[in-house]
């Protein structure tokens, strides 16, 4: 098969679907407890647009845990906050998909555009979350939170992995499409095509803010010749 010239990026959580964080949620909160024996919690810790290392780190922050202790343990939680969601996330999560995602996700493969993940999931878990949304064989490849420390590093490995897969030409357009002001910056960091798409928790204005190229209130709104 030829190389691209598109390659489409997306995240996941408000993105591709929202309100199938629960298993996500209590996947974290078990993994810490499993390394640690600490009760934690994401109460009062803002979620939206964070990385997972981040946010095992602030649950651990908050309970007086010491930076060196976290640093520490933190391979180890992320392997058990993995095994953990995998172990009991079996359910259907396609009620949760947004709307307009199946059909520009269709779209894009029947005009040959290479398509892939770019979240603050852990692999495992943004890997497990689109094979139970039905979206898996969109996505040959991805970058995680495990990956890099920003956004803007995970969406750089992403392109550099679907390259080294000879899945894109070296001029391949590059788009990345989100629902936070982070993916924004993301994007505009590596002289990427940003779209924002309001179907997460950052509102219309939120994220006409951080001045994406497109803005659009779903995925329906999208224009296919614009990623292409």
């Amino acid at each position: 098969m030829s190389p691209s010239g598109s390659l489409v990026l997306f995240d996941i959580d408000g993105t591709l679907m929202r309100g199938a964080g629960r298993y996500h949620k209590d996947a974290l909160v078990e993994g810490i407890r499993l390394v640690t024996g600490r009760a934690t919690t994401l109460d009062g810790i803002s979620t939206s647009g964070m990385l997972d290392r981040d946010l095992i780190a602030a649950m651990l922050h908050a309970t007086g845990e010491s930076e060196w202790r976290i640093r520490k343990c933190l391979s180890r939680i992320v392997m058990e906050c993995q095994s953990c969601y995998t172990a009991n996330c079996a359910i259907d999560l396609s009620p949760f998909v947004c709307v307009g995602v199946h059909e520009i996700l269709r779209s894009l493969h029947a005009r040959g555009a290479k398509t892939g993940l770019v979240t603050g999931n852990l692999s495992a878990i943004g890997w497990k979350k689109v094979e139970q949304a039905g979206l898996a064989e969109y996505f040959s490849i991805g970058a995680f939170a495990e990956n890099g420390r920003t956004r803007m590093r995970l969406a750089q490995i992403a392109v550099w992995r679907a390259r080294r897969q000879r899945l894109i030409t070296k001029d391949a357009r590059i788009s990345l499409i989100g629902d936070h002001p982070n993916d924004v910056q993301a994007a505009k960091a590596n002289g990427f095509q940003a779209i924002a798409v309001a179907t997460g928790v950052s509102s219309l204005a939120e994220l006409r803010a951080s001045k994406p190229d497109i803005l659009v209130a779903n995925l329906t709104e999208l224009d296919l010749e614009r990623l292409l």
